[in-house]
């Protein structure tokens, strides 16, 4: 006893008009085609559910019960079918995504207000998370996807790249170092550094590591996150003093300090903390420099901090969208990381990033 659709369609139509000439006008069917289905409803229910006569039609009892149920399914229905329409079309919808809790208050609002100019109606649910645990919200499924640095892999999980970006000093304006255009790793490693809990610090130390012993792993490249420009500034296109070739925006307005050699640096973090946030706070009040990503700018620039490029060596982080494998994304949520890959690809973005390879 499976009654369709379309049967039930019909019995609620003429249930509502009492008319099957009416009913017939509101299914946009012929009179002949609506007694059909009516007729194999009945057939289907072993039932009748209506009376006719020459003159009107009369619901019967088993008709009455069942109208408000059908009526009901119906209704269900085609709102639900609306919705999709409208999630298909990105009339409506929400996107649920997770970032560092750094990222959330810099690069992230910026690309929401760009989105929200082209799709009004789509909200956007930001998740400010530890970068540890923006997979972890991926994976639970608490979110539809993540953006955050690159992180030991997980057999659930898909990457792909976004964007690679150059750590940068932040220091003082009244810093010594302050007065340059562009630091050394090793013009750091003669101030107190304060730096990031976890895989943040590990990463960066273990790329110094690489770079200082200079063994296999010596010339390493994207790979690992160390691009091999080894500071020599004709190579890159630059000269003392000259511009950054990223053209992010800055002019240098002092020389260049590149003391030392990079197989002499030795990073040793004299305070670690959880957010990036606490490490800016730290190094306004004086108590050593740090180093983070360039989409980082605005938050700097409200510590009054100076943000300095650093090579000899340029050392980056690749930054990736995650999202569950084999999982199908949401239409606006799809439509989002389209987004946010043209946005960060844009040549005017104010991100700093490096173009994917």
């Amino acid at each position: 006893m499976n009654p369709t659709l379309r049967q039930m369609r019909a019995f609620v139509a003429l249930a509502k008009t009492g008319n099957f000439t009416l009913a017939a006008q509101y299914m946009h069917v012929t009179q002949s085609a609506l007694s059909g289905l009516i007729k194999e409803l009945e057939q289907t229910l072993g039932v009748r559910v209506v009376d006719r006569n020459t003159r009107r039609i009369a619901v019967t009892e088993t008709g009455n019960e069942l109208y408000p149920l059908f009526s009901q399914m119906i209704d269900d229905l085609d709102r639900a079918l609306a919705n999709i329409a409208d999630q298909a079309q990105l009339r409506k919808g929400i996107v649920r995504v997770a970032v560092p809790q750094l990222m959330a208050c810099t690069l992230l609002p910026q690309v929401i207000a760009a989105w929200r100019t082209r799709y009004p109606d789509i909200g956007i649910s930001l998740s400010d998370s530890p970068v540890e645990a923006v997979t972890t919200r991926v994976l639970s499924g608490e979110t539809d996807f993540g953006i955050g640095p690159e992180r030991d892999g997980a057999p659930q999980l898909e990457a792909r790249e976004l964007m690679e970006m150059p750590f940068e000093a932040v220091v003082p304006h009244d810093h010594p170092l302050a007065k340059h255009s562009r630091l050394g790793w090793s013009d750091l490693a003669a101030h107190p550094l304060i730096s990031l809990r976890g895989q943040f610090t590990e990463r960066l130390l273990a790329d110094m590591a690489r770079r200082n012993g200079g063994g296999k792993d010596g010339g390493a490249g994207k790979d690992d996150g160390v691009r091999d420009d080894g500071g020599d500034a004709e190579r890159d296109g630059r000269s003392n003093g000259g511009g950054d070739g990223r053209s992010n925006g800055r002019t240098n307005g002092g020389s260049d300090i590149r003391t030392g050699n990079v197989r002499d640096v030795a990073l040793r973090p004299a305070h670690e903390v959880t957010y990036m946030t606490t490490a800016l706070a730290m190094v306004a009040s004086g108590l050593g420099v740090t180093v983070c990503m360039p989409y980082a700018a605005p938050l700097v620039r409200l510590h009054g901090l100076r943000m300095l490029p650093l090579d000899a060596p340029v050392l980056t982080r690749r930054f990736f969208v995650y999202t569950r494998e084999q999982r199908s994304l949401s239409p606006a949520a799809a439509a989002f990381i389209a987004f946010l890959f043209d946005w960060v690809g844009a040549a005017d973005n104010p991100a700093g990033a490096l173009r994917p390879r």
